[in-house]
């Protein structure tokens, strides 16, 4: 009896060695896929704001009406769907200095629709805003250009 006991204790933990081995593997494996893929939100990959984010954004930045936050969430519906098919386009192949410009354009095609119904005040804390935005933004491709990456 005890000769048994002891076979079935022996089994279990080579049993249980086998399997931690195998959940090991499958950790790191799933873990590099998802390193590869960027991860969600990771590493070469940045989150897109939903147009409802944005209007809270602009609203904590400038105080928006109630008018104006509809305006604005139409007009940023509007560019994350024009954008969205831009970016579609460029993943089949499309041209990426091409498509810059496109962007570029759409940016400020988007902007003018927003100034269009600000107030005068409104409008030039939007600028001082945007002007902090893009200040930040080209601190942080520098950043990247010097191999700093942004993150530390």
């Amino acid at each position: 009896m005890a000769i048994i006991w002891l076979k079935l204790k022996t089994f279990n933990k080579n049993n249980m060695k086998k399997l931690l081995v195998i959940c090991g593997l499958l950790f790191s494996v799933v873990t590099f896929a998802n390193a590869q893929q960027g991860g969600q939100g990771g590493p070469g990959r940045r989150m897109q704001a939903t147009p409802e984010e944005r209007v809270k954004q602009l609203d904590e930045k400038i105080k928006l009406t109630d008018e104006q936050k509809t305006k604005a969430t139409e007009v940023y519906t509007a560019a994350a769907a024009e954008q969205k098919k831009m970016m579609e386009e460029m993943q089949a192949g499309g041209d990426r200095s091409g498509m810059r410009e496109k962007m570029m354009k759409m940016t400020a095609d988007t902007d003018t629709k927003i100034n269009a119904f600000l107030t005068e005040d409104q409008k030039k804390a939007y600028k001082t805003w945007q002007d902090e935005v893009k200040a930040a933004r080209e601190k942080m491709m520098k950043e990247r250009q010097q191999g700093g990456g942004g993150t530390k």
